[in-house]
């Protein structure tokens, strides 16, 4: 399959993929890898069983955040005529389809997924209102800047601010 769906199109390859995971050969193959519930839980280690409560704890707070910024975006961008983020392209759920995983391991992936699409979702809100409001770059070096950030203005460069604040607001609406 991999050099078959190396020469096709990314979409076509992942269609493949899909198909070859939910065989039935394939399904049957993967679940004599799959540990039982109660065996799971048991051979794991104390500290993880233990911080679990912890971790779940966020479901409420990531669901609130989910919301928050949904409202805010769909008010705020809206009044500033800002392409709205499609909250689609953020979230992939698909692992609960592997027939090696238990169930309480499908839930941590749900979880998970959930979470780090939130954050992806919640980041690209952020960096467009950043744009729209103040593109401007930090003095000093940021780690994993947005992927908008390199357009922003120097700082400390006012001429620049004020000639190129209108085009980057402008850019958010294509």
């Amino acid at each position: 399959m991999g050099r078959l769906a190396a020469r096709l199109a990314p979409h076509d390859a992942g269609r493949l993929r899909r198909r070859a995971i939910d065989s039935p050969t394939l399904r049957r193959h993967h679940r004599q890898f799959r540990l039982g519930l109660w065996r799971y839980v048991t051979a794991g280690d104390i500290r993880t069983v233990l911080s679990a409560p912890l971790i779940y704890s966020m479901a409420a707070p990531f669901a609130l955040l989910d919301a928050w910024v949904t409202i805010y975006q769909a008010i705020c961008f809206r009044a500033w005529g800002i392409r709205p983020v499609r909250r689609r392209d953020y979230f992939a759920i698909d692992r609960h389809r592997l027939a090696y995983l238990n169930g309480l391991e499908k839930f941590n992936c749900l979880f998970c997924s959930y979470a780090n699409g939130l954050i992806g979702y919640v980041r690209e809100i952020a960096a467009r209102t950043e744009q729209y409001w103040c593109p401007i770059r930090h003095h000093r070096r940021t780690r994993q800047p947005h992927r908008q950030y390199h357009h922003f203005l120097e700082y400390g460069d006012a001429a620049g601010y004020r000639g190129g604040l209108a085009a980057l607001r402008a850019a958010l609406k294509k």
